[in-house]
């Protein structure tokens, strides 16, 4: 019995993954249309655009996918929905600011979504400007190391207007002001340097260190928001200390 239930527990864990994937292929669709509708359906004379359909490939949304939600976004098909950009605020356990961004065309079911989310998961609406100031727009660009120095990043990008970068591990993050986002993205391209994502981002200006249980519950309530199709993004300003980050990864 036991590989019975070994194997029910891996279909399980698939069915999610697959959920998932689903999930983020949508989001990632949804941002293509709309980047069309907004300006043009030419990504060599639209920048959000270009970054959307690259971030699309590079999570392996299928191309024709990609090439339908350009043309309904830009009209050259019909169809499509009237999305808007809505902003959320909250606070999550140990008062842990929350931002989250969506991207919807039913204004009323992603608020009454996420407001279930936040309150389900130990977190609470607030009003709009009460968390928001506690983060600044940035330009955020990631790339894979692929064995380059911080020092060989921020030649490439210096000059472009990159403000910082930061080593994460495995990844670097380059942070800029939105308005510079395309010139550094083509400074690192310039460079022969393959990058992950560019995207304007919300960065904190003060966190909230966390304990373990902290930690759990936050990304449980993460996990929720992310869960719902209205949302894009979850912005938080947390701070996971390295020892309770390799605790969790224990954990899973």
């Amino acid at each position: 019995m036991s590989g019975h239930s070994k194997w029910a527990t891996t279909k399980h864990k698939k069915a999610v993954i697959d959920a998932r994937r689903g999930k983020m292929f949508a989001k990632l669709i949804k941002n293509v249309e709309v980047a069309a509708r907004v300006g043009g359906g030419d990504p060599a004379g639209n920048p959000t655009l270009y970054d959307a359909i690259q971030k699309a490939k590079k999570s392996s949304v299928p191309n024709d996918n990609i090439e339908r939600a350009r043309k309904r976004g830009s009209g050259e098909e019909a169809g499509g929905a009237e999305y808007q950009n809505i902003t959320y605020e909250g606070y999550g356990p140990n008062g842990v600011a929350v931002l989250i961004e969506c991207l919807t065309d039913n204004r009323n079911r992603a608020a009454g979504d996420v407001r279930v989310a936040m309150t389900r998961n130990g977190g609470n609406m607030a009003d709009p400007g009460s968390v928001s100031y506690l983060f600044s727009r940035k330009g955020v660009i990631t790339l894979e190391k692929n064995g380059l120095t911080e020092d060989d990043v921020l030649m490439a990008v210096l000059e472009a207007g990159a403000e910082d970068v930061n080593d994460l591990d495995d990844s670097f993050e380059i942070l800029c002001d939105p308005s510079d986002l395309v010139a550094v993205r083509t400074a690192l391209q310039d460079a022969g340097i393959d990058y992950e994502s560019a995207e304007a981002g919300f960065e904190p200006s003060v966190t909230v260190p966390l304990d373990v249980d902290g930690a759990r519950k936050i990304m449980k309530l993460v996990d929720a928001l992310e869960d719902l199709d209205d949302v894009q993004d979850v912005y938080t300003n947390i701070d996971i200390p390295d020892e309770v980050a390799a605790e969790l990864d224990n954990e899973d």
